[in-house]
């Protein structure tokens, strides 16, 4: 049971923390691995039978496994340090040192006690005495200084052999055999720490990446509800506005507003639905005989030219949003009469063009950079195209939109833009004001009489 639910539990863990479990179980075992080597070639029978003195033997175990406790601790430091997680002291380490010296000059003692030539794990052993305290010495110096400390060690120890009355082959053998130990640990362990590292990293990514993708839905949501709600609740304040207006006056078309009011509201509870599911898109078409009625209920004028009805889908959603944050401009800001709403194709795509007089000063900063503009850029940057928006000459407001368009294929007709035949092809000076149908055009409201 226990094994099993060892087991479920290492099947549940992140691949990071697998892998950083390996990393620092593999580096304890080799520490361990290395400790345990020493004690057993510190008892065997030609150590036991050289006449060395039982306390030395018990000393040199001893300092064999206070190393490999603090090897655990000191591993376990240096890898978070190296990892950044944590900061790593040199009070353990300079012990580890000390430790690390006595062991090798009790090691050295008993060689010289038993015979260098006799002692044949001699070697080993102090190969191995010096890979507890490498492990995490390498992982908190740069590379130069750990070369450095394990080249002394190896002279070190080679130098103490021939003390102990080693011979020269068994003293080269020694710096050579302790060298390469350590070179071969040196990037074995820095290896697998840099790879631990990369995993951090890439965890850390993808945890940015998450937030990133939380928050960017965040925003898309209040951008898409900031551009339902707005022309509609604008739409809603001013047919309430009447419907008082004309109750005061006792007229009973007060009734046919608030039946309107409440149509609006039905709408706006269903395309908040439609934001919430996220399957809502703008039509062109539809926004813009729906900005040219509001208008006019509200008393202003409105003229659109041009309808975009053969234009991509992508960039009739963008327009469509472009039309509908104009038209909620206009009725919040300033104190317009006329309205004009230009839809046209250029050589580098569509470009639409929304302008409107009665802009008074104090308007004009609000009228042009609120979160409703900054929410149509990104959907305009989202195809490619732009945005500019500010007051011109004369106390009017403009606003265009640009959106290029890919060039047309060979069988493919090009997306146009249907035009009124007396409609001008640039929008350099205000905008033209066509007569309007008899059936679009609206008697004044009662705010506007009053």
């Amino acid at each position: 049971m226990w094994v099993r639910a060892q087991v479920r539990g290492w099947q549940k863990r992140e691949a990071f923390d697998k892998i950083d479990l390996y990393t620092r179980g593999t580096m304890h075992c080799l520490a361990w691995g290395m400790i345990f080597c020493v004690v057993l070639l510190s008892v065997t029978r030609p150590v036991r039978h050289s006449g060395a003195p039982a306390l030395l033997i018990v000393v040199t175990v001893l300092a064999a496994v206070a190393q490999g406790v603090f090897s655990v601790r000191l591993v376990t430091r240096a890898l978070d340090s190296y990892l950044g997680l944590g900061a790593f002291g040199w009070r353990l380490p300079a012990f580890a040192a000390v430790l690390c010296l006595a062991n090798t000059a009790g090691l050295l003692t008993l060689g010289g006690y038993a015979g260098t030539e006799a002692f044949p794990g001699l070697q080993m052993a102090l190969g191995a005495v010096a890979w507890p305290f490498l492990t995490p010495f390498v992982l908190t110096v740069p590379i130069w200084a750990s070369s450095v400390c394990i080249a002394v060690l190896a002279a070190g120890m080679s130098g103490g052999a021939l003390l102990a009355g080693a011979t020269g082959s068994f003293a080269l053998t020694t710096l050579a055999g302790v060298g390469f130990g350590g070179v071969l640990l040196s990037s074995t362990v820095r290896l697998s720490a840099w790879t631990l590292g990369m995993m951090q990293k890439l965890r850390d990514a993808r945890d940015v990446e998450a937030r990133l993708a939380v928050a960017e839905e965040r925003l898309r949501f209040g951008r898409d509800m900031h551009d339902v709600l707005g022309r509609n609740l604008a739409v809603i304040a001013l047919k309430s506005e009447l419907a008082v207006e004309l109750a005061q006056r006792g007229k009973p078309t007060a009734v046919n507003q608030m039946i309107e009011v409440q149509r609006i509201a039905r709408t706006s509870q269903q395309e908040v639905r439609e934001v919430v599911r996220g399957y809502r898109e703008a039509d062109l078409h539809t926004e813009l005989l729906g900005a040219q009625g509001v208008l006019r209920a509200a008393g202003i004028e409105c003229a659109v030219h041009g309808d975009g009805g053969r234009l991509p889908s992508p960039v009739q959603s963008a327009l469509g949003w472009a039309v509908r944050e104009a038209a909620t401009n206009v009725l919040r800001h300033g104190d317009p009469q006329r309205c004009d709403i230009l839809l046209e194709t250029t050589r580098d795509g569509i470009r639409l063009v929304v302008e409107n007089d009665g802009l008074t000063p104090d308007k004009a900063v609000v009228s042009g950079g609120g979160s409703g503009l900054h929410g149509l850029r990104e959907r305009l940057a989202e195809v490619g195209g732009s945005l500019e928006a500010g007051p011109t000459d004369g106390g009017r407001f403009r606003l265009t939109a640009a959106v290029p368009l890919p060039p047309p294929g060979p069988a493919a007709s090009p997306p146009h833009t249907a035009h009124t035949p007396d409609t001008p092809r640039s929008s350099a000076s205000p905008l033209p004001a066509p007569p309007l149908p008899a059936s679009l055009s609206t008697a004044p409201s009662p705010l506007e009489k009053k």
